[in-house]
């Protein structure tokens, strides 16, 4: 009986740790991901953890946000699945999901350049926009013809 119950409790204890593997995201084999580095002006609204998605297909999460005090911009580190190519003349921008939705990186891809290599930078971005600026123009009637353009 002692055998019996001893044996539950290592298959138990078993699917414990899988289900902590699998539900935590942790990697058992090696990283599935690479890094790469994103500049932004501003960052406002994104967090660690957002998606990061390549033609509205998630490609990797969000690892870490800092501030670059060299060249006085917010740092975004991304990982990025490693069978996604990326090349140097991508484009990141923020973007938000629906209309008051969470905001994530959106990358185009490019490829006219060189393929980025892991801990690589892409250096051209967008800013994003401000929907709580836009809407406060709009109400106190300060909105021009060309924020009206900006937001098509």
């Amino acid at each position: 009986m002692e055998t019996v119950v001893g044996i539950f409790v290592v298959i138990g204890l078993l699917l414990v740790g899988y289900m902590t593997v699998k539900l935590g995201k942790v990697p058992l084999f090696g990283e599935d991901y690479y890094p790469l580095f994103v500049r932004f002006v501003s960052v406002s609204g994104l967090r660690a953890d957002s998606p990061v998605e390549m033609y509205g297909i998630e490609v990797g999460r969000i690892e870490r946000l800092t501030i670059d005090k060299e060249k006085q911009t917010a740092l975004v580190e991304l990982r990025v699945r490693k069978d996604i190519e990326i090349y140097d003349d991508a484009r990141a921008t923020i973007k938000t999901s629906g209309l008051i939705g969470d905001k994530f990186v959106n990358i185009d891809p490019g490829g006219a350049g060189d393929i980025l290599k892991p801990g690589g930078t892409i250096t051209e971005t967008g800013l994003p926009l401000d929907i709580e600026d836009l809407v406060s123009k709009y109400v106190f009637g300060d909105v021009t013809k060309s924020d009206k353009q900006e937001s098509k």
